[in-house]
């Protein structure tokens, strides 16, 4: 079965990006099928998956307005994942779907055609819960939160969950928050600490064990279009990301598990 992932926090500056394409790359490199959906105008995990935004022939806004099918849009990452790219149309598309009639099913329709090449699919969203951000939620099974551990933090966590449980009363029932992830955590700072106790207080498990690390050459590689794992795979980030694939991989299947058994 594939798995959908969206990876959110309305919070800009948190690692989204960096976490959906450093994820993507990891997960292909444990050999799953994977498929990188970029929702963000900015087009950033489009550039850093080594695809640029500026020469697009088609986007995810073809294929949100219809004007193109999945397999269309889809192309081949350097990085050994496929993606559908997007860049600044996609803010028109946005403009667009508000007109119409289920707007918010259109990015979970236009998946159906192709979601079975996939184990694994990833959705980058922008920092706003916007009808774009909705769309990502509604197609996916799972939302990674990505967060910082700062005072704010947990000021946004509690938008972003009604959010979630919003749309799995009315829209979704099958979506759930499959945890939140610590980025650019550096262990020498108190707060940081003191945040990052709170949230295992609150959410216990669904915080995964796997630490994001503040890492210059986790910083760098997008501007080389690389996952770190391409740029360097002996960093820190690179092994963190690895290994954040890895609880990936073994949640999963415990899921499965007891779903099956």
């Amino acid at each position: 079965m594939t798995k959908t992932i969206t990876i959110a926090n309305q919070k800009g500056g948190v690692g989204k990006t960096t976490t959906c394409v450093n994820l993507a790359a990891s997960l292909a490199a444990t050999k799953r099928s994977v498929l990188l959906i970029d929702m963000d105008p900015q087009g950033n995990a489009t550039m850093g998956s080594g695809i640029d935004k500026n020469e697009l022939e088609s986007s995810v806004c073809d294929l949100l307005l219809g004007d193109r099918t999945a397999s269309e849009v889809i192309q081949r990452s350097p990085a050994g994942f496929d993606i559908m790219p997007a860049n600044a149309d996609l803010t028109a598309a946005e403009v667009q779907l508000m007109n119409k009639i289920g707007r918010e099913h259109q990015l979970q329709l236009a998946l159906k055609p192709v979601r079975s090449s996939y184990e694994y699919i990833l959705i980058d969203c922008p920092p706003s819960l916007n009808m774009l951000t909705v769309n990502a939620l509604v197609a996916a099974n799972g939302v990674v939160i990505p967060m910082q551990c700062e005072y704010y933090a947990l000021e946004g966590l509690s938008a972003l969950l009604d959010t979630i449980e919003q749309i799995r009363i009315s829209v979704n029932p099958e979506i759930r928050l499959e945890g939140l992830l610590r980025t650019m955590y550096d262990p020498r700072n108190n707060l940081a600490n003191d945040v990052s106790s709170e949230l295992i207080e609150h959410f216990g498990d669904r915080v995964y064990r796997t630490v994001i690390p503040r890492n210059i050459r986790l910083a760098e590689a997008p501007s080389y279009g690389q996952p770190i794992l391409q740029y360097d795979k002996n960093s820190r980030g690179s092994m963190a990301y690895l290994a954040l694939a890895g609880e990936v991989l073994r949640r999963d299947a415990k899921q499965n598990h007891y779903a099956n058994g």
